[in-house]
Order: C-alpha cells, then sequence, then structure tokens
C-alpha cells in the first residue's frame, strides 16, 4: 500500500514551510490512491502544548486536507522503550547515565531521492546517538524510524533540512530488521532577500493569514505553486484538480522565493472567482471572526457590499478597511476630509435630501438622476456635490461608485448622514 505521513511537533503553531510540506506529502498520497497519516510526534512533553496542536489540525482541515490515520508520539513510550532495549540485548546500543546510546555501525550510503536524485553519505559526525533520553522519552531519529516502519510509510517527504538524518536514520532501520522507505526532501522556501523566511517575510502561520483575510483556496494554490507546476504555465489550480496531476519527482530541487506580491494577486483571483453565495458565506465567516459584523446584516447586504467593491478586495481584511461605512456609522470627518467640507453647502445638501427622502426607487440610475437634477437645480456642478456627499456617507474621499454607494447604504442611511452633514456645517459656523 502506498503511503505517505506528516509528523508537526506541537511546540508552535503551522507555518508556511510546514504547510506545504504537509500539501506536498497529501498530494503524493492522494494522487497515487494512497493513505495520508497525520502523526503528532509529541514526545517533548514540556514544549508540547494543546493550543499549538488544536491550531495545526484546525489549519490542516482549513486548508482543505483530511487524513486516514491519527496518532499521537507521547501515546507510544512503551513501545519505543521495547524496541532500544532489544537494541542493547542485541549489542547495538548501550546504557549511559540512564540514557541509552545507538551504536553506529557507518558504511557508505546511497539513497535515491524522488526529489533531489541521488544522495551519497560517506561519515557520520558521531559513532554514538542518544535514542532514549535519561527521562525514559525518545529522540526524534529513533522514534521517528520506529513509527514509520511500523506504520508501512512507504515515501517520507519532508523538508532538506532533515537530509543530515537520513544517514543515521537509514542505519536504525537495518539495525531493527525494517525496510527502509524512500525519501522526498522539499527544498527549504527563501525570503525575498534571499535569506531563511522570517517574521517579516513569510514565516507566518497558516492561522494568522487566515486572520489577514486569504482564503483557503488561494494560499493552497500558492503553496502548489512553491516548487512545483501543473504545466502549461497555469497558475490557478485548485487543490482538487492538483490530485490528478501531482508528481513529487517534478518539485523543483531549487529553493522557491516567498512572494507575498504573488500570494496576494493569487488572493485576489480567487476572491473575483467565488460565486457571490459562497463569498458572501466566506465574507460573514471572517467578518464574524473579527467581531465586526452586527448580526442584524444578511447575507443579501454582504454580496451587495462586495459587488460595491467588485475588483478592489486584494484580502477579506480590505472588506473592513475599505467597506467600513457600510457596518459603522462612528467614523468622523478626519483633516484630510474636512479640507473638501470647507465650504458650507449646506441649503443645497438639504434640498438633495429632501429630493432623496421623495424617492421610491432608490436603485443606482434613479438616485443618479434626482442628483443630478439638484445640481441643476441649486447651481452647481456634479462634481462639486459629490466630494462632499461621498465625506458625509463614506468618510473618504475616494471608494467606489457614489450612486452606487446610495444604493447599498438605503435611503434611510443616506439620509441620516447626510443630515449629519448639515449639522456640522452648523456647528463649525457656530466656533
Amino acid at each position: 500500500m502506498f503511503k505517505t505521513r506528516f509528523a508537526p511537533s506541537p511546540t508552535g503553531f503551522l507555518h508556511i514551510g510546514g504547510a506545504r510540506t504537509c500539501l506536498f506529502s497529501w498530494l503524493y498520497a492522494r494522487a497515487n490512491g494512497g493513505t495520508f497519516v497525520l502523526r503528532i510526534e509529541d514526545t517533548d512533553t514540556g514544549r508540547s502544548k494543546k493550543e499549538y496542536l488544536d491550531e495545526i489540525i484546525e489549519s490542516i482541515r482549513w486548508l482543505g486536507m483530511d487524513w486516514d490515520e491519527l496518532y499521537h508520539q507521547s501515546d507510544r513510550f512503551d513501545m519505543y522503550r521495547q524496541y532500544a532495549r532489544q537494541l542493547i540485548e542485541e549489542g547495538k546500543a548501550c546504557e549511559k547515565e540512564g540514557a541509552i546510546f545507538f551504536k553506529y555501525e557507518f558504511s557508505q550510503i546511497e539513497i535515491d531521492d524522488l526529489i533531489r536524485g541521488n544522495i551519497i553519505f560517506n561519515e557520520l559526525p558521531k559513532k554514538e546517538e542518544v535514542i532514549i533520553k535519561s527521562d525514559g522519552s525518545p529522540t526524534y531519529n529513533f522514534s521517528c524510524v520506529i513509527d514509520d516502519a511500523l506504520g508501512g510509510i512507504t515515501c517520507v517527504v519532508r523538508g532538506e533540512d532533515h537530509i543530515p538524518n537520513t544517514p543515521k536514520q537509514i542505519l536504525m532501520y537495518q539495525a531493527l530488521g525494517f525496510g527502509v522507505p524512500v525519501f522526498a526532501h522539499v527544498p527549504l522556501i527563501l525570503s525575498p532577500e534571499g535569506g531563511r523566511l522570517s517574521k517579516r517575510f513569510g514565516a507566518t502561520s497558516i492561522r494568522e493569514y487566515r486572520n489577514m483575510g486569504y482564503l483557503a483556496d488561494a494560499l493552497v494554490n500558492y503553496l502548489i505553486l512553491l516548487g512545483w507546476s501543473p504545466g502549461e504555465n497555469r497558475e490557478i489550480i485548485s487543490l482538487a484538480e492538483a490530485q490528478k496531476y501531482f508528481d513529487i519527482s517534478r518539485v523543483n530541487k531549487s529553493r522557491a522565493v516567498f512572494s507575498l506580491d504573488k500570494l496576494n494577486w493569487l488572493n485576489a483571483e480567487y476572491v473575483k472567482q467565488y460565486d457571490k453565495d459562497r463569498l458572501g458565506d466566506v465574507v460573514i465567516d471572517f467578518l464574524r471572526a473579527k467581531d465586526f459584523l452586527p448580526e442584524s446584516y444578511d447575507k443579501g447586504y454582504i454580496i451587495k457590499v462586495m459587488a460595491l467593491f467588485e475588483g478592489r478586495i486584494t484580502t477579506l481584511q480590505d472588506i473592513i478597511d475599505r467597506a467600513y461605512f457600510c457596518f459603522c456609522d462612528d467614523y468622523g470627518y478626519d483633516e484630510d476630509t474636512r479640507e473638501i467640507l470647507k465650504k458650507d453647502y449646506s441649503g443645497q445638501i438639504l434640498v438633495l435630501k429632501d429630493t432623496l427622502s421623495q424617492l421610491t426607487d432608490f436603485g443606482c440610475a434613479a438616485i443618479e438622476k434626482e442628483f443630478r437634477a439638484v445640481c441643476e437645480r441649486v447651481g452647481l456642478k456634479v462634481r462639486e456635490l459629490v466630494h462632499p456627499v461621498r465625506v458625509a456617507l463614506t468618510g473618504k474621499k475616494v471608494g467606489p461608485g457614489l450612486f452606487e454607494a446610495m444604493e447599498v447604504l438605503g435611503k434611510e442611511k443616506v439620509i441620516e448622514r447626510l443630515t449629519k452633514l448639515i449639522s456640522f456645517w452648523k456647528e463649525e459656523g457656530q466656533e
């Protein structure tokens, strides 16, 4: 049976590099009709935390992946000790000061890595390796070998930073009488500056990307492209499609460079491509997670707001930043917008307010027609009234089409905000 695994340690959150390794391992299993295992490497009981584990599992699910088996290494300590004792009895390990050491009997080791090709190891840096610590817990190399062997893992997909562990583990496989799996070491992801990812460049947890308003589909698509391509210069590919075409031998040997611009472009494309109903659900979930969305707003309203900003949304956070006025009334007129309000048009705005309040059709076309008629009646050019009205309705100098925004806000809200502007001018005049 074809079988891969992802083995996160719950000593921290799931970051981009780990998520991509998980994705490639999952895709390799699914593309070959195999089994995918999620193994929690929580042998470091002091540093392992439930909050990290919960985030890892939640993030994997959010990205659209599942698993066929799940288990925790912390439940298997007795088994690791049993195999260590077996090695002692066979003279392949020894016990010193309460810890158990594996004795390497090294000879040249050669592997055919599925990504990197032929790798030859000519030496090891030391002759012994701790496999059971003095507190009775297993070390990474030892527990990893036992779990992969007993779990029937046929291909170990992991980051290239694990290459130095490979010869050590192969010697342990052989000493225990286990078969050796195939290895696929995925190149690391570099920052735009060429170094390792940092907080500034991409080394952010999956949860944080989710909180910043990135869509799971877009983030997965981006992770897929970090080192692998479906071919034919395709940039948009779904997780379902990738399962059909993924071939781990086509993962690039060179390290991928993280590009926030590329991720932003992909996310904006997915926002555009989502159908209105699905986008409405996603936006509602995001805004509620941010404690931003009052319960009174329904999906229909959200869909209208999204249409208002069509083509202008990169991440869902942009909705809060750009469309604040669609949900909240507590914005004021800052120094920038007050420049537009220096001239008092309260009389003309009063005429506009009275006219709009009588409209039975508060659609964009009807609003624009009456707006232009009012401007002609009071002797103003349209742009002279557009700018202060925009500030009144949105709190900003620029934004979406004014008449479209008025339709989305609705008559009651428009009248209310025009009244507020008239009051502002009145108060300013009394100072």
